[in-house]
Order: structure tokens, then C-alpha cells, then sequence
């Protein structure tokens, strides 16, 4: 019996051991009520849902870096300061623009949307082609004006945000070979799948598109547009000789975003000087069309679920450092194409060859608490085994996730991959994963609050983004980049 004792004190000293060994020394730090606390704030109404080139991103981007100071962050922005601004610019359809058929106003966004932006003025006949599935292949459209009715026959609607994304499939399917052979615009008459989906896309296309100096969306004056009308006109298109008259004059203007970027020093002289990148984004989708009664799109999950996570990791290493330092960086406008990433990973603040590793998240606190992914650890998007290698024994040594891995492959319908921070860093070769707890039906609208975040998930992927931390912020070599990694959609 006493035998019996002995071994069983044995083997709880042993486990404890182990737990020791394997535990990072602040996991402690990360505690449930501060990411609840930390997230019912930045995902409340004050915020109107941090749209990105707003006053209420740039409030919210206020908040974190209050919390980087109180944490013990140090600032590693511009002009020693925890900020990087820069500037968006916004091309939309302005008010005065105008759209009649057969000589009747449609009013904007109610009556007609445009999709696709020109600075255009048109008077001439209208084409009608009939149903998207008829359309003969042989018309000459050339520098006609043209209408089809959507269908959606062969658009696969079971992917996230459908109706956000309905009519860029048809556009996509039936739009851009008439564009090929040389129409002058396209009207696109709603199917009962357009007219379910109108609010959301509506909303969608009266914001415009947004970039930065020198990216695609910056000079859209030459595009063709492409217009969308209720079914109701359908008649009026349909008769003889039915006409176009549109005067569309886009306004372009410039707002500004930021990243909030902070640094953590490492204890080891020579190993200082790298960087271990924790990353997340500021912006939700703020004040936009009412779902369920609500019309604030808080952006809980996505992603202030992640900047809440960040923050109780740099808590932890605040409490204890690693050898390497810490950079964390919150970037601005995510949504709008992952400007902020982009930005910051052309203009570092620390010398962009010294950040050794990227912990991207995007949405880590809902659905099934024992399930997640990690995006970047499956060939052609891993681009350094080292680094998937400590995630995997990360999770192994604390959260287990069963990790569903069908989300990382290329062949997956969503290209989640290529849709968050992580991305420009990954396109330069800097080992970059992206943390995920996967998509939920609350995903982009006013339902994706603090009331429905799953605390104890987020405190599990918390520890795992953390546990992955230490391990790169310790290790003597770097993780070590794929050979030839090229990064193809």
C-alpha cells in the first residue's frame, strides 16, 4: 500500500512536472474576465461598429492604444507614438447622379444600384437579351447597352455572406463576357434571389470601393458600369424601344485609417532585435442596413475577438518576456481589403527582415468549443513547416482543438486564406499563420455581438496563440522559411 502511495505522489509530481515544462510561464495572465471585459467594450454601440475611414475606427483605435499603455506596451508607431496613419481613398456614386428608363427617375439605391462605378453620361437604346440563360452567344453588343435577368442556376449560394455576394457571381458568370465583346453598359434585371439579397448589396455598393495610392480601385472613371433594377422594370426594358439615360459622377475622397503598433522587449541581447508579430484588425462594418432589429454591426467576433486575445498575450509577456521582442500590430481597415496590412508590411516601423513570425487572427470565439483551424498549415499556403510545427505542438500541449483542416485547402470554396492580415506578410515570406475558431451565420451582421461570444473558446484559442508565442519567441533559429515557397491562388 505504501508502495502504491509512493508511486501515485511519484506520478503527480511527474505530471506536474511536465505541465511545467510545457506551460509558458504567464498563461496565467490570460484570464476569461479580461477578454470578456476587454470585448463588451470595444464591440458596444459607441463604436457603430468601427467602420473603417470613420471617426469611430479611429475612437476605437484610441482605446487600444490606451490599453497597450496601461498593459506596459511600449509605443513602435511613427513619431514614437503607438500610430501609423494612412490614408484611404474612397470613390462612390454621389447624389446628384442620375438614372431614367424610357425617360422615368429611378431613385438611387431604391429603385436602381450600381455595382460597378463609371464616370459616365448615356442616352441610347437599351438591348434586351432576355433570361442570363438564353443569352445568344452571337449578339453583337458592342458599345450597346444591355440587359439580362439574373438567374441562378449554376451559382453556388452556399457560401458565407450570399447575398453580399449573389451579384458579383453574376457579374462574374454573365457580366464579363459581355464586357469582353464590348458593351457600353450592362443593366442587370433582379431574379427573386437578387430581390431577397437587394438590401445587403445595396448597402454594399453605395459605399463605393476603397484603396490606397496606387492600388486598382483608385482611378475607376474608365470602367463600364453595370446597373441593377428591381424585376417591376422589366416591362419598361422589354418594350420597344426602351432607353438608358444615366449621368453617373463618381466623388473621390481621401480618409484616414491607422494601425496601433506596440512592442514588447526581449530579455536576450542578441535575439532582441527580432520580432515575434501578433496581429489583428480594428474595423467592423459600423451603422448598415437593420437585421433583426439592429442595425450596428459590432464586430465581436470579427474581430474584436482577436484584439481582446492580443491584448491578454501581451499581458503575458509583459509579466514575463520571451528572448525575442513582441510586435503587435492592430490593423486598420481590414474590411475594406486589407489596407492596413498592406500598408504597414510596405512601411514597417521595425525593420521588416527582423520579423521572424506572423500570428494572424480572424474570428477565434464562437461555435464548438473543441473545434478550430489554422490557416497556413498545409502546402501551397504553408510557408515555413517550423513554425506549423510549434502551433501543432502548441494545441497539442494545451487547447487540443480537433483542427479542421478542409478550410486551409485550395480547393475550398470560402479562399478564406487569402481574406486577412496575415496575407502580405505571407506574400513577402515571413512565416505567417492565420488563428480561427471558422464562420458562424452570425458572421457580418449585427448579431455577431459580445452577448454571443463563446468566453471559454476565446480563452482556449488565447492560450493557443499564446503557447505558439512563447515557443517562437524562444527558440535559438528563427523559424525557418519553405524552400521555394510561392504563394498561388
Amino acid at each position: 500500500m505504501k508502495k502504491l502511495s509512493l508511486l501515485f505522489l511519484s506520478f503527480i509530481f511527474l505530471n506536474q512536472l511536465f505541465a511545467q515544462i510545457n506551460n509558458p510561464p504567464a498563461l496565467s495572465a490570460i484570464k476569461i474576465e479580461d477578454l470578456k471585459k476587454d470585448l463588451y467594450y470595444m464591440a458596444d454601440a459607441h463604436f457603430k461598429g468601427r467602420s473603417a475611414g470613420t471617426l469611430d475606427e479611429l475612437k476605437a483605435a484610441m482605446w487600444i492604444a490606451e490599453q497597450y499603455r496601461i498593459i506596459g506596451i511600449k509605443p513602435a508607431g511613427d513619431d514614437g507614438t503607438y500610430f501609423q496613419y494612412f490614408t484611404l481613398w474612397r470613390n462612390h456614386i454621389t447624389d446628384e447622379s442620375t438614372i431614367q428608363i424610357n425617360n422615368k427617375p429611378l431613385t438611387l439605391w431604391k429603385d436602381a444600384a450600381v455595382s460597378q462605378m463609371a464616370n459616365v453620361s448615356i442616352d441610347a437604346p437599351i438591348v434586351y437579351l432576355g433570361d442570363a440563360l438564353t443569352i445568344d452567344n452571337d449578339i453583337d453588343v458592342k458599345d450597346k447597352v444591355v440587359a439580362i435577368v439574373a438567374n441562378p442556376k449554376g451559382i453556388n449560394m452556399n457560401v458565407s455572406l450570399p447575398t453580399w455576394r449573389y451579384s458579383r457571381s453574376i457579374y462574374v458568370k454573365y457580366g464579363l463576357p459581355l464586357l469582353k465583346k464590348g458593351a457600353k453598359a450592362i443593366i442587370f434585371i433582379a431574379d427573386e434571389t437578387a430581390e431577397k439579397a437587394w438590401d445587403d448589396a445595396a448597402e454594399n455598393f453605395l459605399r463605393g470601393t476603397y484603396d490606397m495610392d496606387g492600388g486598382p480601385n483608385v482611378n475607376v472613371s474608365t470602367t463600364v458600369p453595370v446597373i441593377w433594377v428591381h424585376a417591376t422594370a422589366k416591362k419598361e426594358i422589354m418594350a420597344k424601344n426602351a432607353t438608358l439615360k444615366t449621368n453617373l459622377i463618381i466623388a473621390k475622397y481621401p480618409y484616414p485609417s491607422v494601425n496601433i503598433v506596440g512592442k514588447i522587449d526581449g530579455t536576450n541581447p542578441k535575439l532582441k532585435s527580432e520580432y515575434l508579430m501578433y496581429s489583428g484588425h480594428i474595423d467592423a462594418h459600423g451603422v448598415r442596413n437593420e437585421i433583426k432589429g439592429d442595425s450596428i454591426y459590432y464586430g465581436a467576433d470579427d474581430n474584436a475577438s482577436v484584439n481582446v486575445a492580443v491584448l491578454a498575450n501581451a499581458r503575458a509577456f509583459v509579466k514575463n518576456p520571451a528572448k525575442r521582442s513582441i510586435l503587435v500590430v492592430i490593423h486598420g481597415a481590414e474590411e475594406r481589403g486589407l489596407l492596413g496590412s498592406r500598408y504597414y508590411s510596405a512601411h514597417p516601423t521595425v525593420p521588416i527582415n527582423n520579423i521572424v513570425a506572423v500570428l494572424n487572427g480572424d474570428m477565434i470565439g464562437r461555435n464548438n468549443i473543441d473545434s478550430a483551424t489554422v490557416l497556413g498549415a498545409l502546402p501551397p499556403h504553408r510557408n515555413s513547416l517550423d513554425l506549423v510545427n510549434m502551433a501543432m505542438d502548441a494545441n497539442k500541449e494545451g487547447p487540443n482543438f480537433k483542427l479542421d483542416e478542409s478550410w486551409d485547402a485550395t480547393t475550398h470554396l470560402e479562399g478564406w486564406y487569402f481574406r486577412s492580415d496575415h496575407l502580405p506578410y505571407a506574400r513577402l515570406g515571413i512565416p505567417s499563420l492565420m488563428y480561427t475558431s471558422l464562420l458562424h451565420p452570425d458572421y457580418h451582421t449585427p448579431q455577431d455581438n459580445a452577448e454571443n461570444i463563446n468566453y471559454p473558446k476565446l480563452k482556449k484559442m488565447a492560450d493557443w496563440m499564446y503557447r505558439t508565442g512563447w515557443k517562437v519567441a524562444n527558440t535559438p533559429q528563427r523559424p525557418r522559411k519553405d524552400k521555394d515557397f510561392k504563394l498561388e491562388r
